[in-house]
Parts: C-alpha cells; structure tokens; sequence
C-alpha cells in the first residue's frame, strides 16, 4: 500500500477536467489488479472514490471500473484499515 498524496487529472463524461487527489494505491493478488482512492478537488459531499489501473500505463493511464461486490468490499477494507492507521499516527503525534 502506497499513501502518494499526490493529484491525477479525471475527465468526466463531458469532457470535462477535475482534479483528484490520491489517498492510496494499492495491489490485489486476488484479483490481479491494482486500485488506487481518490478524493475529488471541489467536492461538497467529501466522498471517496475508487478505480482500478494499470500502473505501467504511466503517467497517462486510464481508469477502470471496479466491477464486482466482491473488489468492492476488498477497497473499503483496505480503506478503513489505512485510515484508522492514519488516525493512530495522528494521535500519537499529537500525545507527544
């Protein structure tokens, strides 16, 4: 698992640009795929998205869907168990 911090360019079904920024990628043995968490730039509802990619697409990949219940469940777990990571880390700076 890899926490970029970094942004990617979507365009949406209009054509139109919007800047995302990654929260993490990571890779599926299981489903032979990698997936990366994104947060959209300008989002009111504060809500995180996901994809799967081919990370040797480089820099001018295309996004895939993530296409059964069970990938689902695979990203909000690996999801939650990053962000409860990240709320650890947080509080023990914060203690010190």
């Amino acid at each position: 698992m890899t926490d970029l911090q970094d942004t990617i360019i979507l365009t949406d079904e209009l054509g139109n640009e919007l800047t995302a920024r990654i929260i993490l990628t990571f890779e599926s043995e299981e489903f032979n795929k990698s997936y990366v968490v994104y947060k959209l730039d300008n989002d009111d509802n504060d809500e995180f998205n996901a994809a799967s990619f081919d990370p040797e697409d480089g820099d001018e990949g295309s996004l895939g869907q993530i296409e059964t219940d069970a990938e689902w469940d695979l990203v909000e777990e690996v999801l939650e168990s990053f962000l409860e990571e990240q709320n650890e880390e947080t509080e023990e700076n914060e203690e010190k």
